[in-house]
C-alpha cells in the first residue's frame, strides 16, 4: 500500500485481535434466560425458540408479541445480559489474544490506532483494559440494543465515528469477515483482510486492498 496519506489504522477485535470468530452462542442463550427470569415471564418452548436467535428480527418480535412485552426494550435487556456474560467468560480465560497481537504496538509510532468492533462496547473496553492494549487511542464497540444492532458492520457507522475521532484524512481497517471489507469500502477506507483458521475458505465479494496471514505482516502492506 505504502500510501503517505494513510494516517490511521482501525482494527476489528473478534477474530483479528481476540482469538475466536465471535462470542459463544451459549452467552446469548444464558442472557435470554436471565432476561426472562428478570421479567418474571412464563415462556413456552415455541415462544422461546422465536426469541432464541441473536438477531433482532421478525421472529424475535413475534415472540415478544406473544408475551405482551415491548420487543425493543426486551432486546436491550437481553443484550445487557449478553455483554455481562461475555465479560465473565473473558475474565475466566475462555478467550485470549492472538499471539501476533503484539505486532499492533509496533505501529503506534507511525499511525493513530483504533479498535472498532461489532461486539458490545463494554466487552471491547474490557478486552483493552484486561490486556493493556494501550496502543489504541480510540476504542469502540457497538451499543447494546436495536440501535446498535442496526449500526453493526457492514454499516460503516462506527468506522466513520472512529475516523472522525482520530481526525484521519485516510485510513485502513483490518478485519476477518466479509462485513469488515464491505464496511471499510463504504467508509472510504482501505481494507486489509486477515486469513485465520476460521476464515480460510471465505470468498470475498469485494477485493480487499491487501490480504495477510498474520498481523506481523501489516507493516509490509501499509
Amino acid at each position: 500500500m505504502s500510501d503517505p496519506t494513510q494516517s490511521f489504522v482501525l482494527f476489528d477485535m473478534d477474530g483479528v485481535v481476540l482469538e475466536g470468530h465471535g462470542t459463544d452462542p451459549a452467552v446469548h442463550e444464558q442472557a435470554l434466560d436471565d432476561a426472562i427470569d428478570a421479567a418474571d415471564l412464563s415462556v413456552d418452548a415455541e415462544t422461546r425458540t422465536l426469541l432464541a436467535g441473536y438477531e433482532y428480527d421478525t421472529e424475535f418480535i413475534r415472540g415478544c408479541d406473544r408475551l405482551g412485552v415491548d420487543p425493543v426494550d426486551f432486546y436491550h435487556r437481553r443484550e445487557q445480559h449478553s455483554a455481562s456474560h461475555a465479560i465473565d467468560r473473558l475474565d475466566a480465560g475462555h478467550r485470549t489474544l492472538y499471539p501476533d497481537a503484539d505486532a499492533i504496538h509496533r505501529l503506534d509510532d507511525e499511525y493513530a490506532l483504533g479498535l472498532v468492533s461489532n461486539n458490545y462496547d463494554a466487552v471491547t473496553e474490557f478486552v483493552v483494559d484486561r490486556y493493556d492494549l494501550t496502543a489504541f487511542e480510540y476504542v469502540r464497540g457497538r451499543d447494546p440494543g436495536v440501535g446498535g444492532f442496526y449500526r453493526r458492520k457492514p454499516n460503516p457507522h462506527y468506522l466513520l465515528t472512529g475516523r472522525d475521532a482520530l481526525d484521519g484524512s485516510g485510513g485502513v481497517y483490518v478485519g476477518d469477515r466479509t462485513t469488515d471489507v464491505v464496511a471499510a469500502t463504504r467508509a472510504g477506507l482501505d481494507a486489509v483482510f486477515v486469513r485465520r483458521d476460521h476464515n480460510q475458505d471465505v470468498s470475498l465479494p469485494i477485493t480487499p486492498t491487501a490480504e495477510i496471514a498474520s498481523l506481523t505482516e501489516l507493516p509490509s502492506v501499509l
